[in-house]
């Protein structure tokens, strides 16, 4: 019988450190909510579903994940009413997953919304080593030199994990562990439940801790393992405006480095904004400053700004738009439309079409 894997995301949180009356998850990073960019790293994996657990602002959590979610993923939700810890959301969770059997090798990975960062290849190294060992749980875990605020990862004499202890409530020994939980995880779901059950909120902040599950499996006498991230910033979570700011700039590196090497040419790749949902053909030239939002399609062999500002828009083959503001618009192949024009939405410039500066094409 194969190995099935399925995925559970905590996505119910209301985010305060935000500031902001859109709920966490949908807060975008290079155009797309940062919940999205986790399940698109889980649609890489061979996953059978996802079930995302939301709470604050359900409705529109659920909507914009339906909406976005990448095609051919089964993606499930479960509603976490009461914020009640980690450990009762995963238990809501796997109510989803009723109409399948439990099967001691059918495993489900467990991880944050807001880890926006956190790649594919992680992933499928995390499940890769909790096969190999016939673990209970693998945990992905970092060593950093400040863990201040972390769960420090507690090992055993022969390595294993013994348990997770959550920073506020550390003796000074355990808060001197530079290994940290990331709270990403793999399990073999058919021990999941029963060890949900043996949680108890006797913690300082009186929840129902998911990582209290590695002591009970533990001390079950079931392996319990980790994998050591090469990068911690992959794990990192998202909570407030600066650490929204950081994962947009190391997202966006990716995405322009990932373009320049299928043959994208970006004067000052520092200066060029190109969100995750853009569509660039090989020889494209983006000058600086030009910014590409949204589901923009560009043309091989096309030239963009600098600072150009486009939404939405469709740029054809070998086309010149300089200096412009395009808004859901579409330049035709071979045509030329010079600077500080505006496009406005509907607009479409023709094939081999010349726009003279500061011009205004309407729908």
């Amino acid at each position: 019988m194969t190995e099935r894997l399925s995925a559970i995301v905590l996505a119910a949180g209301q985010g305060s450190r935000m500031r902001s009356t859109l709920p966490k998850p949908l807060h975008r990073i290079c155009g797309r909510p940062m919940v999205l960019h986790v399940i698109d790293a889980l649609a890489e994996l061979d996953v059978d579903r996802v079930v995302v657990v939301v709470g604050h602002e359900a409705d529109h959590v659920i909507k914009s994940v339906t909406e976005l979610a990448p095609g051919g993923l089964e993606v499930t939700f479960a509603v976490q009413a009461e914020q009640r810890g980690t450990g009762d959301a995963v238990s809501v969770a796997l109510g989803a997953f009723d109409d399948i059997a439990d099967l001691d090798d059918d495993d489900v990975v467990v991880l944050p919304g807001d880890t926006p960062l956190l790649t594919s290849s992680s992933l499928a190294a995390l499940v890769a080593a909790h096969r190999e060992r016939e673990a209970g749980v693998t945990l992905l875990t970092a060593e950093i030199d400040d863990p201040t605020g972390y769960g420090r990862v507690v090992r055993a004499r022969d390595g294993r994990v013994a348990s997770v202890v959550e920073h506020a409530d550390a003796n000074e020994e355990e808060r001197s562990i530079s290994e940290v939980n990331t709270s990403i995880y793999c399990f073999r779901r058919s021990l999941l439940a029963p060890a949900l059950r043996r949680l108890a909120p006797t913690n300082a902040q009186g929840e129902l801790y998911l990582t209290d599950v590695v002591g009970v499996l533990f001390d079950a006498g079931y392996a319990t393992h980790a994998l050591i991230l090469d990068d911690p910033s992959e794990a990192a979570g998202v909570n407030d405006r600066a650490q929204l700011a950081g994962a947009e700039s190391v997202m966006r590196g990716r995405i322009n480095q990932r373009w320049l090497a299928r043959g994208v040419t970006m004067w000052d790749p520092a200066q060029t904004y190109v969100d995750a949902s853009v569509d660039l053909a090989p020889d494209v030239v983006l000058l600086p400053g030009s910014i590409l939002r949204g589901s923009c399609r560009v043309g091989e062999g096309a030239h963009v700004g600098p600072y150009a500002l486009l939404d939405d828009t469709v740029v054809g083959e070998r086309a010149s738009v300089g200096t412009v503001t395009a808004d859901r618009a579409e330049v035709g192949a071979d045509a030329i439309v010079a600077s500080f024009s505006t496009l406005l939405p509907g607009a479409v410039v023709p094939a081999g079409a010349r726009i003279g500066p500061g011009s205004v094409v309407e729908r």
